[in-house]
C-alpha cells in the first residue's frame, strides 16, 4: 500500500482552508481546556511594561498570538516561493508550523513572541538575497536592525547576530563592509530606544535595559513531565531522520539553495542551544525553532515521495494531538 501525501503537499483551496482551520481549532481547544500556562518574569523593562497592559492567558492574548502566527505562516511560504527553499510547490511549512504552534500551548500566551518572529522572518528575507554579495551592505543592515528590535524585548535574541555573521559567510557574502553595517543595524535600534527612554525618565538605568539572566540550577529532567520528556525525544528524532533525509537531496539543489539550508541548519542547532542556556526565557525562542524545524522536516517529507516519509509524517502528527490530549486533557 503506497502512502502518498500528494493532496497535503499540493492540497486545492478548500482542503488548505480545511487544514489552516483544523489547526486553530487546536489552538482553541487548549485554551478552552483552561490549563493555563506560567508566564515566566521577563527581565526586559518594556516588555514587563507591555505585559501590564495585556495580561497573558487572556482571550486577547490569544487572539493576538493567533493573528500574528497566521501572518508568518503567510510569511514563511513567500520565503519558500521566493527563494526556493523546497524545490517545489508545498503547504507543508505552513501546515507543519501551524501545528507546532497549536499544540505548544506556551506559545500562546508569549504574544510578544509571535510579533518578533514577524521581524525575524522579515530578517530572513533581507539575508537570503544577500547570497555571494559582498557589497550588500543595505540588506546586512536592515537584518540586523530588525533583529535588534526583537532583542529591547527580548535580550538573549541579541545572540542571533552573531549566528547570522556565520550566515554571511555561509552565503559567501561576509565582507568588511557587510560586518560593518551589521553592527551600526544592530546599535541603531538601542540607541534609539536608550535615548528615547532619557528623554521620558532621566533617572532611568540604562543597565536595566539589558539584562542577561541565566539560570543558577542545574539541567534535570525532573523540571519536566512524562508527556514532554516522551514528546521532546520523539520530535527530536523526526528532525535528525529528516535533516539526513535532507542532505541526502541537497546535491540536486543550486549552490545558494545549499548554502541556506545548511544556515537553517546551523540555525537550529544554535536556537536550541540558546534555549538551553537562557531556560527561563525558552518561551520566547520556541517560534523561532517552530519555524526553522517546519522548514527543515518540509524538504524531504516533500521531495521524497516514498512510503517511510509518508509514515513520518503521519507519526508526526499523531505525537503532536498525543501530546495536545495527553497534557491539556488527562494529566
Amino acid at each position: 500500500m503506497r502512502i502518498s501525501l500528494r493532496k497535503i503537499i499540493v492540497p486545492s483551496i478548500p482542503m488548505a482552508i480545511l487544514l489552516v482551520m483544523a489547526t486553530c481549532g487546536l489552538w482553541m481547544m487548549v485554551f478552552i481546556s483552561e490549563r493555563f500556562s506560567d508566564f515566566s518574569n521577563q527581565d526586559s523593562t518594556l516588555l514587563q511594561g507591555i505585559q501590564s497592559v495585556i495580561s497573558p492567558n487572556s482571550l486577547l492574548a490569544n487572539l493576538i498570538s493567533i493573528s500574528f502566527t497566521l501572518l508568518n505562516a503567510f510569511l514563511l511560504a513567500q520565503i519558500n516561493n521566493r527563494f526556493t527553499i523546497i524545490r517545489s510547490r508545498t503547504f507543508l511549512p505552513i501546515l507543519i508550523f501551524l501545528i507546532l504552534m497549536s499544540t505548544w500551548n506556551r506559545t500562546h500566551i508569549a504574544y510578544g513572541s509571535q510579533i518578533a518572529l514577524t521581524l525575524i522572518i522579515l530578517a530572513l528575507f533581507y539575508f537570503f538575497s544577500m547570497s555571494r554579495d559582498k557589497k550588500a551592505s543595505e540588506q546586512a543592515f536592515m537584518g540586523s536592525f530588525l533583529i535588534s528590535i526583537c532583542s529591547i524585548f527580548f535580550n538573549p535574541f541579541i545572540f542571533i547576530i552573531p549566528i547570522s555573521w556565520i550566515g554571511f559567510m555561509m552565503f559567501q557574502s561576509f565582507s568588511l563592509r557587510t560586518f560593518l553595517a551589521s553592527i551600526l543595524g544592530t546599535l541603531a535600534p538601542w540607541v534609539l530606544y536608550l535615548s528615547t527612554r532619557y528623554l521620558i525618565s532621566p533617572d532611568f538605568i540604562f543597565a536595566n535595559a539589558f539584562k542577561l539572566t541565566i539560570p543558577n540550577y542545574s539541567f534535570s529532567f525532573s523540571l519536566f513531565t512524562l508527556p514532554e520528556i516522551i514528546y521532546t525525544v520523539s520530535i527530536i528524532i523526526i528532525i535528525t531522520i529528516s535533516i539526513f533525509g535532507l542532505l541526502s537531496l541537497t546535491q540536486g539543489d543550486a549552490i545558494h539553495t545549499r548554502n541556506k539550508l545548511n544556515f537553517l541548519i546551523f540555525l537550529l542547532i544554535s536556537l536550541s542551544i540558546l534555549t538551553v542556556i537562557f531556560w527561563n526565557q525558552f518561551v520566547s525562542f520556541l517560534p523561532i525553532i517552530a519555524l526553522v524545524y517546519s522548514m527543515i522536516i518540509s524538504h524531504p517529507l516533500t521531495l521524497k515521495h516514498n512510503n517511510f516519509y509518508g509514515i513520518l509524517f503521519i507519526i508526526f502528527c499523531i505525537i503532536n494531538i498525543g501530546f495536545l490530549i495527553s497534557t491539556y486533557f488527562i494529566f
